[in-house]
C-alpha cells in the first residue's frame, strides 16, 4: 500500500502510451474511461479489469471478494461524478448536484482501513507469539477489501480535494483539444499540461514550427 504516489501509464487507442499523473488517485481513476466520446478510452470493460486497477499501486487494494457487474456499474457512476466535478471546479462552474450526490453516497460507506502486519505472519499462535520488534512490519488494508470500501476511499479523497487548499489548483490541460484534468501540487503551481511527454511536447513543436514559419 503506497498512498503517497499517484500516476498511471495510459494507452492511446491509436497506439502509443504516456505517463499521466493526475496528482490524486481519485483523478487517476477518473481517467480510466468514460461516457459518450470518451467511451473509446474505456479500460474497465469487465469486473476483473476494475479489480486489477484497484490492486495496482498506489491504492494496492487487492479485493477479498469477487468484483461483480453491479460493483463495476457503481464504480463507473462514481468515476463519472468525479470527472464532472473536477471539470466544473477547473472551469470555475458550480459543481453539478447529481455529481455531488453520487460522491457523497459513495463516501458514506465504510472506507478502506489500514492496518499494520508482520511479514510472514501466521495463524499459528505459537509462531504469532514470537513475532516482535525484530520482524518486518508493513501496512495493508484490513479485511474486508471490497469495491464499496475502495470507492468510499476515492470519494472521500475527492471531497478533501474539492474542499482543501488545492481546490484552486484543479486544472484542465492547457492544450486546445485535451480534456484531461489534474491537480497541480507542485510548489510553484505552474503546471499547464497533462504530461510534458504528450501535450507539453506537442505545444513546443507547434511553437517551434510557428517561429520557423515566421522567420521564413
Amino acid at each position: 500500500m503506497r498512498a503517497s504516489a499517484t500516476g498511471r501509464l495510459l494507452v492511446d487507442p491509436k497506439g502509443g502510451s504516456f505517463w499521466f499523473d493526475a496528482g490524486a488517485v481519485c483523478l487517476d481513476f477518473a481517467h480510466t474511461g468514460g461516457e459518450g466520446q470518451y467511451a473509446r478510452f474505456e479500460t474497465l470493460r469487465e469486473p476483473s479489469a476494475l479489480a486489477s486497477w484497484l490492486a495496482e499501486p498506489p491504492l494496492s487494494a487487492a479485493m477479498t471478494a469477487p468484483v461483480t457487474a453491479d460493483d463495476l456499474t457503481a464504480a463507473k457512476a462514481l468515476r463519472q461524478a468525479i470527472w464532472e466535478a473536477a471539470h466544473a471546479q477547473a472551469a470555475g462552474r458550480p459543481l453539478p448536484a447529481a455529481a455531488i450526490a453520487t460522491i457523497n453516497h459513495a463516501a458514506a460507506a465504510a472506507p478502506l482501513i489500514p492496518e499494520l502486519a508482520f511479514a510472514g505472519a501466521t495463524d499459528d499462535p505459537d509462531r504469532a507469539a514470537t513475532l516482535g520488534a525484530g520482524d518486518l512490519v508493513f501496512a495493508r488494508w484490513a479485511a474486508p477489501v471490497g469495491v464499496t470500501q475502495a470507492m468510499s476511499t476515492l470519494a472521500r479523497e475527492m471531497i478533501e480535494l474539492l474542499t482543501g487548499p488545492l481546490a484552486g489548483r484543479i486544472r484542465e490541460c492547457a492544450s486546445d483539444n485535451c480534456p484531461m484534468v489534474f491537480v497541480d501540487s507542485s510548489r510553484p503551481g505552474a503546471r499547464r499540461w497533462c504530461s510534458m511527454e504528450r501535450c507539453g511536447n506537442r505545444h513546443k513543436l507547434r511553437a517551434l514550427r510557428e517561429r520557423r514559419a515566421a522567420d521564413r
